[in-house]
């Protein structure tokens, strides 16, 4: 594969992961200082809270996994370049099936949050959840579009082969 496309591919996954990790920990440290130093903004917990949670299980998840499975795929690369290439062009295949739901449901909950937060903004709770809720589903939605546009990039040179 040109410039080694896979190690690439995987090398900014991995980095990606780690971006996951650290904002959903930031996310719950956030929490944790509304919870314990404001009552106005305290709407926003859940939201930071919920989707933390997704972003510590996915990226510590693609973290853990991610040198295994290189390994197995560059070593598969070598010995069965015909199966490498079918398996991994369906299985990229699926994955950018999944950013289509992805995405539709990150805009959706950015749509909500936005209007939460510009509708309610004479209701605390309500108005903080929609800043909360806005935040994170921007940043889901950011990553998820970084992480769809080399996905792609990914499965066309598998594609190539």
């Amino acid at each position: 594969m040109q410039d080694d496309i896979l190690l690439r591919y995987f090398t900014a996954e991995k980095h990606e992961s780690l971006l996951f990790l650290a904002v959903g920990m930031a996310a719950l440290i956030a929490s944790w200082l509304l919870y314990r130093h404001t009552i106005r903004y305290r709407g926003m917990i859940a939201p930071l809270v919920a989707i933390a949670a997704i972003q510590i299980v996915v990226g510590g998840t693609v973290f853990l996994r991610t040198d295994v499975q290189l390994a197995e795929l560059q070593r598969k690369r070598i010995l069965a370049p015909a199966a490498f290439k079918a398996d991994e062009g369906r299985r990229m295949t699926a994955v950018m099936r999944n950013f289509e739901l992805y995405k539709a449901i990150e805009a959706a909950l950015l749509c909500v949050g936005i209007g939460l937060a510009a509708a309610l903004r004479r209701r605390a709770y309500w108005h903080a959840f929609g800043l909360g809720l806005t935040l994170q589903a921007a940043f889901m939605l950011v990553l998820d579009l970084l992480a769809e546009s080399r996905g792609r990039h990914y499965l066309d040179a598998v594609l190539r082969l």
